[in-house]
């Protein structure tokens, strides 16, 4: 904490949500404090919330909950088949939320964007979920942070203890070419310092190239935090962020930015003009594996997979409609595209997009996580996938004799014309 009269040291856009969810002046990436989240946010699954449920009530004897409004439950997975185990599975969710007088939102779309379109991720708030992908939420200039099974400590008790994580500045310039776009620059950071190069570090995108980025391409940046080793990823909230935010925000809120002078752990600066499009290789556990489009262009594939917390937004839905308007998905492919959430599935069917890709060939499907988890119209042995999707270990999207590739919606839509990896500059430039 600064001393009366001292001058206040900077700080990262992080330290200072973080000092005031402690509740404190100042804290310093490294040292240990309990924080109070804004919101706790879970989605229902087997073996993760209602095994949390349980150990709440029953080995913690909690029976109500303060502030019951903090807890954030959404509905997003198993939703696709319409089976007794599905229905098990949400019925578990719905009971304790009314045992506890906690809102369950279901039907909406995904809970990483549902929740920042429902006010929930003003700039300055503090969010924790068991799943990383909350990293998205930076892209507003809160701090969204995957605690895994801590996230059972703050639904206990209110709080949770943390270390104040370090901070990596990306200065990013310049702006993103045709076939282009974030999923590009996010496997071009992986490939340049590592799965581990950001390790326990909230990564900081700043810079002209940043500040030109639209919210859904930022969400889509910090929602692949992750797979840098690092904690979250965030914005500092520029004049896009406060628009969005002043529409829909739940409550008041303090935008926070990082002060000039503030200490990172290391700084890079990336020229977007420079990105190419990029491939990740089957079985990257962290999403390593990046090579140039054209080092694995003509690799047959089977499946084509547009959606996910990462890259089923709107900008997504229209670079595929870009490459596929007047063409058709190659036979023996099947492309799938699953819009983020129903409000963006609305404005995409609203600008004619998904008649686009309906007429290219392209199945639509509601928002859910069901396909990127494998849950729905599993890959088969011997199939090849390339997908937006947020991980291609073995065995993500169905069988274990499966190959996935990863890259954006341009090279997905791109190689689903085509029946094979396919460069998206061959025919958006």
């Amino acid at each position: 904490m600064t001393s009366a009269g001292a001058a206040r040291p900077a700080r990262t856009i992080t330290e200072k949500i973080l000092a005031r969810a402690a509740g404190l002046d100042d804290v310093r990436a490294g040292e240990n404090h309990p924080f109070r989240p804004d919101y706790m946010v879970a989605y229902d699954f087997p073996g993760y919330t209602d095994l949390m449920f349980k150990q709440m009530h029953d080995d913690f004897g909690i029976t109500e909950v303060d502030d019951p409004e903090r807890y954030l439950i959404f509905i997003d997975h198993m939703l696709s088949k319409g089976d007794g185990r599905e229905k098990e599975v949400h019925d578990v969710t719905r009971r304790w939320g009314e045992f506890y007088g906690i809102t369950v939102h279901e039907g909406r779309g995904i809970g990483h964007q549902v929740a920042a379109e429902m006010g929930y991720a003003p700039p300055g708030n503090f969010l924790i979920h068991f799943d990383g992908h909350i990293s998205g939420l930076g892209a507003f200039g809160a701090l969204g942070w995957g605690v895994r099974r801590d996230l059972l400590e703050a639904w206990v008790s209110g709080r949770i203890f943390l270390d104040v994580p370090a901070s990596t500045r990306f200065e990013l310039t310049g702006s993103f070419a045709p076939g282009v776009d974030n999923r590009d620059l996010i496997h071009e950071i992986i490939a340049r310092v590592g799965a581990d190069g950001c390790a326990h570090q909230v990564m900081e995108f700043t810079g002209p190239g940043a500040d030109a980025m639209s919210i859904g391409r930022r969400q889509g940046l910090c929602g692949m935090a992750m797979f840098t080793g690092a904690v979250s990823a965030i914005f500092n909230p520029d004049d896009l962020a406060l628009e969005y935010a002043n529409r829909v925000a739940r409550t008041g809120f303090e935008p926070l930015s990082s002060d000039a002078g503030a200490t990172y752990a290391a700084t890079h600066a990336i020229d977007l003009d420079e990105l190419r499009p990029r491939v990740v290789l089957p079985g990257s556990a962290r999403a390593a594996n990046t090579i140039g489009v054209d080092e694995a262009a003509g690799t047959s594939i089977t499946k084509a997979f547009i959606g996910s917390c990462a890259s089923g937004r709107i900008e997504d839905i229209r670079a595929a409609a870009e490459v596929l308007r007047g063409r058709r998905v190659a036979p023996g492919v099947q492309l799938n595209v699953v819009p983020t959430s129903q409000s963006i599935h609305r404005q995409a069917e609203e600008e004619g997009l998904l008649d686009v890709l309906r007429e290219a060939g392209a199945d639509v499907a509601i928002s859910s996580c069901d396909f990127c988890f494998g849950y729905a119209r599993p890959l088969q042995e011997g199939e090849n996938c390339i997908s937006t999707g947020v991980l291609n270990i073995s065995g993500r999207m169905g069988s274990t004799a499966a190959d996935i590739y990863m890259g954006s919606a341009y090279t997905v839509a791109a190689s689903a014309v085509a029946g094979r990896i396919a460069d998206p500059r061959e025919v958006t430039s």
